[in-house]
């Protein structure tokens, strides 16, 4: 009979983290052959093995951090490019350190909700992430996106070092030469400082909450606003090339 592994030697969020989701599995299958066996894997897991890069040599990975508004909404379009390890939603540009999203909704932190991602600059690059943030926001907005209004839903790019921040102007230099819409572009490229995970139940809400989530972004008007300004290129599914 099979048995449950106890709690205490379950694998943590920080632990999922650190390690690929397929060497989670290889954790299972030996524990399985050893007589024990965790909970059964979740859909949510099931998404994210089935994107997991396999176990080969180590990956180079790099990060870049991005602010579009609710980070719910920014994690998918990332999370569908091959080359992207890892999303996180979080919390970036404020003074306070360690803030709940309670202080940061409150907009007294001075951080803009944000998504880090983790990529292999071998399969996508920064100026692709950059064509993709681009046509998930409204660029011509100050401190709102959508219908959440406020600092901390500010849109910006957070740069790691300067061939991210050449990269990043590049890019925006470019945007305001060919945009398809008539208003200024008001993103700003900062340096990127500390960024704070948000709470866990934050982390992949797409994906643990469909519904809520679609409810959500369909209320806020966000994909009717972007094909407004982007036409066929809105989520950075069809961008020319």
């Amino acid at each position: 009979m099979l048995k449950r592994i106890p709690r205490s030697l379950r694998p943590t969020e920080s632990f999922r983290m650190k390690f690929p989701s397929n060497f989670l599995v290889a954790a299972v299958v030996v524990a399985t052959v050893a007589g024990v066996t965790s909970s059964p894997v979740s859909a949510v897991e099931t998404q994210k093995l089935a994107r997991a890069p396999a176990l080969v040599a180590p990956v180079s990975t790099a990060k870049a951090t991005f602010a579009g508004g609710c980070f719910w909404c920014m994690e998918p379009p990332f999370d569908a490019i091959d080359g992207v390890l890892s999303t996180t939603s979080g919390y970036i540009g404020g003074t306070k350190k360690n803030p709940s999203y309670k202080e940061v909704s409150a907009g007294n932190t001075g951080h803009t909700e944000a998504v880090e991602v983790v990529y292999d600059p071998k399969k996508v690059s920064y100026e692709r992430l950059l064509e993709v943030f681009w046509r998930n926001i409204d660029p011509t907005v100050k401190d709102q996106q959508f219908c959440d209004v406020g600092s901390q839903y500010r849109t910006g790019i957070f740069t790691h070092d300067d061939t991210q921040k050449a990269a990043a102007e590049a890019s925006k230099a470019a945007l305001v030469r060919s945009k398809p819409f008539k208003a200024s572009v008001v993103t700003e490229i900062t340096a990127a400082t500390t960024f704070y995970p948000a709470e866990d139940y934050h982390q992949d809400y797409y994906l643990k909450n469909p519904i809520r989530y679609k409810y959500y972004r369909n209320g806020c008007g966000r994909d009717a606003r972007l094909r407004e300004l982007w036409g066929a290129e809105a989520g950075g599914g069809a961008i020319k090339k």
